[in-house]
């Protein structure tokens, strides 16, 4: 495996206010995964992770499907950082390892699961210019014009992180999952 492009940053070399923040992700969930202190590097960008994080967190959607949307985004941005920890915390947030890869590809278990995967992704393709038929069968399928809206945050926060680890490299430290889908 080849070294970062952009490099994590330690408990030791991260500004004061970034090392702050670290500790108190390793004090919430264990490990501080190496997105996070990659991000680092910019306390301001590790900042605006969290707080999109905290706030979608809040959201009407479960913790599911919010994983559904990470994973569906990951798959279209070619992340395989952020596919393979949204594998891990998928199935700790009860997607079993079939509804993993409807979500990668786009689809679900249930009508509501494969709206809220199908507009993910549909967002991302279309650069937001989502048919108004699509937003139709997302209503259709259940989902409100305030999920819809989750949605779109969900998919700009996963984007963000794509792209920081498709940019940095990130060293993953999860269980890899290949960017394949398999056949």
């Amino acid at each position: 495996m080849s070294a970062p492009v952009i490099a994590p940053v330690t408990l030791a070399s991260a500004a004061p206010k970034a090392a702050a923040t670290l500790n108190a992700v390793k004090a919430k969930i264990g490990m501080i995964p190496n997105l996070y202190a990659t991000l680092a590097q910019s306390p301001a960008a590790l900042d605006a992770l969290l707080a999109i994080n905290t706030a979608v967190s809040e959201g009407t959607l479960s913790g599911a499907e919010r994983e559904i949307i990470s994973l569906a985004t990951a798959q279209v941005n070619g992340c395989q950082y952020c596919l393979s920890a949204h594998t891990l915390m998928g199935k700790g947030a009860g997607l079993s390892a079939e509804q993993i890869l409807k979500a990668r590809s786009g689809s679900g278990n249930s009508a509501r699961q494969a709206a809220i995967a199908s507009f993910a992704q549909s967002l991302l393709t279309h650069r937001g210019h989502v048919a108004e038929a699509e937003v139709a069968s997302a209503r259709d399928a259940g989902l409100s014009d305030g999920e819809l809206m989750e949605i779109v945050v969900g998919v700009a926060a996963n984007t963000l992180t794509n792209f920081a680890n498709n940019l940095a490299k990130t060293t993953l430290d999860f269980p890899a999952v290949a960017l394949q889908l398999p056949a």
